[in-house]
């Protein structure tokens, strides 16, 4: 069985003023933050990140798209979300995913909060949202592998 060719993976964290961006390692397994853009326009903001994804040779994009309770995705963050992938697509020919970023902001302040780190709070806090995006969706894609499992106490040995 041909195991997939690993893929590093950049990760973006849309915002009204800023744009978080995460990358994966090599294997496409773990996620660190990158850096922050400032938001300009959809158009703008496409190409810089297709230049920030050219330089690092990722495989493929994902971007953060907040969603409600229930797992539907909010109309105007939505529709930004979506509009941003579809430039993404067109100026950079890679595969561009959208995936579920509700809490990610709040999850890497409470993070910041407790390191009391300060300074540029915006910078880390929307990197690492973008890293916690990003392993989110390596997770899903590779799951972690199920625990060895003892035979049951029935099953007579060979």
């Amino acid at each position: 069985m041909n195991e997939p060719t690993p893929t590093r993976y950049l990760a973006v964290d849309p915002g009204e003023k800023y744009l978080g961006l995460a990358v994966s390692d090599p294997t496409g397994r773990i996620a660190r933050p990158l850096r922050v853009l400032p938001h300009r326009s959809q158009r703008a903001d496409a190409e810089a990140i297709v230049q920030v994804a050219r330089e690092l040779g990722v495989g493929a994009i994902v971007v953060g798209m907040a969603t409600d309770v229930e797992g539907r995705p909010t109309t105007l963050q939505a529709r930004r979300a979506r509009n941003l992938a579809r430039h993404l697509r067109r100026l950079s020919g890679l595969p561009v995913v959208l995936w579920d970023e509700t809490g990610t902001t709040q999850a890497a302040r409470r993070v910041w909060a407790r390191t009391r780190r300060r300074g540029r709070e915006h910078e880390r806090v929307d990197a690492a949202a973008a890293a916690l995006l990003l392993q989110s969706f390596l997770n899903a894609q590779h799951p972690p592998p199920e625990p060895d499992r003892p035979p049951p106490e029935d099953v007579p040995w060979p």
